[in-house]
C-alpha cells in the first residue's frame, strides 16, 4: 500500500472512530471492586446497562497518538458532540475537521485540498463487522457494542474482571467482553473473523470519575485486516459537560473529493 492510501486510511479510521470517544480530565478513579464468583451472566449484564451515562453534550481536547507499523503522528484536537446526534472535530488551526452524524461521515483537509462525504461502510468493510454511529459510539463510551441483553452468555474470571462470552458461536465473527467489577464499564472489547485475520480490540486502561460520570481516561484501540495493523491511543484532557455548542462546517470550494473505496485491499 502507498504512502497516499496509508494516509487516507489514517483518517478514515482516526476521524470516524476516535472523534465519537470522550472523556474528562479528573483525578483517577481508584478500583477496589471485588469479584463475586457467584455473579451470574444475567447480572452483570445488568449492572452494565445501569452504569450507562446519560448527558447532552460534551466538548474539550483530545490527545491521539497513531501508529501503523510503519509511520506513526501524535496530534491535539479540538472536540464536541452531542450525544446521539453530532460529533465535531478540528485539528490545529483547521487544517483537518470532520463532522459526524447517524447518517453522515465527512472531513476535509486543507493540507490536500480533498474532502471525504459518504457513510459508515467503508469502516464497516475495514472491521470486518457492520458498524454505525451508536454502535461506535457505544464501544468508544466504554459501552457494549452490542445489545448484551439481546443473547445468552456464560461468564468467567479472567484478568481480575467478569469476562463474557456467548453461549451459541456466531457465524460470521467472534466476540468477547471483559467488564471491570467496580463500575461495571467495559475493560475490553474484541470482535474478531479469524477465518480472514481481521480483529478489533478496545482496551479501556483506566476509568476515572467526573461529577457523577465514571468514564474512560485512557484507550487502547487495535485493528487488524490481514497484514495492516493500526494502533491508536486516546487521552483526553479539559473536557465539560452539557455546555451550549454549535458545530461550524464546510467543505471549502474546489476541493477533491476522496473516493475512498478505491483504495480497498
Amino acid at each position: 500500500m502507498g504512502n497516499r492510501k496509508i494516509k487516507l486510511q489514517n483518517w478514515a479510521v482516526v476521524v470516524v472512530m476516535i472523534t465519537l470517544l470522550f472523556s474528562c480530565k479528573s483525578t483517577s478513579l481508584v478500583t477496589n471492586g471485588v469479584i463475586d464468583e457467584n455473579i451470574s451472566a444475567r447480572s452483570v449484564i445488568r449492572n452494565h446497562y445501569y452504569s450507562q451515562l446519560n448527558f447532552k453534550t460534551l466538548s474539550g481536547r483530545m490527545k491521539i497518538d497513531y501508529s501503523d507499523g510503519s509511520s506513526s503522528q501524535s496530534v491535539n484536537v479540538s472536540f464536541r458532540m452531542e450525544k446521539d446526534k453530532a460529533v465535531w472535530l478540528s485539528a490545529p488551526l483547521g487544517i483537518v475537521k470532520a463532522y459526524i452524524t447517524p447518517k453522515r461521515v465527512t472531513f476535509y483537509n486543507k493540507l490536500d485540498n480533498e474532502y471525504f462525504d459518504g457513510d459508515f461502510s467503508y469502516l464497516s468493510q475495514l472491521l470486518g463487522t457492520e458498524l454505525d454511529f451508536e454502535k461506535v459510539q457505544n464501544l468508544l463510551l466504554g459501552e457494549a457494542l452490542f445489545d448484551l441483553r439481546d443473547g445468552k452468555y456464560t461468564v468467567d474470571i479472567s484478568n481480575n474482571n467478569y469476562q463474557l462470552k456467548p453461549k451459541k458461536s456466531e457465524d460470521l465473527f467472534k466476540t468477547l467482553f471483559q467488564i471491570e467489577p467496580s463500575n461495571f464499564r467495559m475493560a475490553t472489547q474484541q470482535l474478531s473473523q479469524p477465518w480472514k485475520n481481521r480483529m478489533l480490540e478496545i482496551n479501556y486502561k483506566n476509568y476515572q470519575k467526573v461529577s457523577s460520570w465514571i468514564l474512560p481516561n485512557k484507550i487502547e484501540i487495535l485493528t487488524q485486516d490481514r497484514e495492516h495493523t493500526n494502533n491508536i491511543e486516546i487521552e483526553y484532557r479539559n473536557m465539560e459537560f452539557n455546555r451550549a455548542l454549535n458545530f461550524p462546517y464546510n467543505i471549502p470550494n474546489g476541493f477533491k473529493e476522496i473516493a475512498l473505496k478505491e483504495y480497498e485491499k
